[in-house]
């Protein structure tokens, strides 16, 4: 039985967690998997309802009971200083040690990118894991104001690496690039303008690339790196990198695979101590929330990266393959081409992840 904890959270996110629920249900009972949910509403209305973020029971209910976590997205107007999606979001990744955030960029349709095709015509076989290391570099708070609001202001953010935090999740790139067959691992910093953390990050990546002689392994600052992927992403196979340089290469993964509401991703603990945490890309869109127009292909393929992190691949062949099959029928959403609403698109990928062989 595995079991998993829904935090559907605000925005569009109650919208596309109830489908890649019934997309989940759908395709585990088709393959003989059993599974469990619970809901928990920690959300923009529960914080402005009550004052809570993410109390301590509740923390460790998550953190003991559970598999995997699913998560829609946190985000509200109303909370302008995102208390609440600071506490849950980031609380648990911390909390966690959740320290690989993994985002796949996978081109499921052709016409969803420019990119696919090269310019002799050869269509591109784009196919990427990245590992953004996730608990540590510019997200840790470090840093502070002087003079705040005067002319003479100082702000300082500092960029927190350490040797532990950083090899750990080069030897979390390489062995996946080991176990799934991927041939290359490209390492991304800035060390030629961040001199001290880049170093720590290069003379540790060849430290533990030594480890795998059989897998090829390049730096690139992150620059060059960003350009290189809108060139010729079919090249990269593993890229793994900081904190920030990962949040700005996995959204511009997103668009090469064709759409934020596409990308999916997981906060993992490696060592299977606590459950990880899954969570579509795109963010809580309030603007679209109850629009019928929201896309929730990025909630399935999300489902289906949870499915395969927990022992159920064949439920994650199934999520991705009813997300592949509507994309060549043409049924989506309008932001990737469709007509369909939330509702119609959602109904029609829940039956086809549950048909029987």
């Amino acid at each position: 039985m595995t079991r998993i904890a829904l935090i559907p959270g605000d925005g569009i996110g109650p919208e596309v967690v109830e489908v890649a629920r019934a997309a989940l249900e759908a395709a585990a009972a088709a393959e003989g998997v059993d599974l469990a949910f619970e809901t928990f509403h920690f959300s923009a209305d529960h914080y402005l309802e009550t004052g809570e973020t993410l109390p301590d029971v509740a923390f460790e209910r998550l953190r003991d009971g559970f598999d995997a976590i699913l998560l829609g997205a946190l985000g509200d107007p109303r909370v302008p200083g995102n208390e609440h999606a600071r506490d849950v979001l980031l609380g648990l990744r911390f909390r966690l040690d959740l320290y690989v955030n993994l985002r796949p960029v996978r081109l499921l349709h052709p016409r969803l990118c420019p990119l696919a095709t090269r310019p002799d015509g050869v269509e591109r076989a784009i196919d990427i894991e990245i590992f953004r290391e996730n608990t540590e570099g510019a997200y840790v708070g470090l840093g502070g104001n002087f003079k705040k609001g005067t002319p003479e202001e100082v702000a300082i953010n500092e960029d927190l690496n350490t040797y532990r935090g950083v090899k750990r999740i080069l030897k979390a790139a390489f062995e996946h690039a080991v176990e799934n067959g991927r041939h290359r691992v490209t390492m991304s910093d800035k060390a030629n303008a961040m001199e001290h953390a880049g170093g720590l990050w290069r003379r540790t990546f060849e430290e533990v690339g030594a480890e795998y002689p059989d897998v090829e392994r390049e730096s690139l600052y992150v620059d060059m790196l960003a350009m290189d992927l809108l060139r010729r992403p079919e090249r990269y196979r593993v890229i793994v990198t900081g904190n920030l340089f990962g949040d700005i290469l996995t959204d511009i993964g997103a668009i090469v695979s064709g759409s934020m509401g596409l990308a999916p991703s997981g906060n993992i603990n490696v060592d299977g101590e606590y459950p990880s945490m899954f969570e579509p890309v795109h963010g809580s869109a309030p603007d679209l929330a109850g629009s019928g127009t929201a896309n929730l292909m990025a909630a399935v393929l999300t489902a289906a990266l949870l499915a395969e992190r927990t022992g159920a691949p064949a439920v994650a062949g199934r999520l991705e393959e009813a997300v592949r099959a509507a994309l060549a029928a043409g049924i989506s959403t309008p932001d990737v081409g469709g007509a369909g609403s939330t509702a119609e698109v959602g109904d029609w990928i829940v039956r086809r992840a549950g048909e029987r062989s």
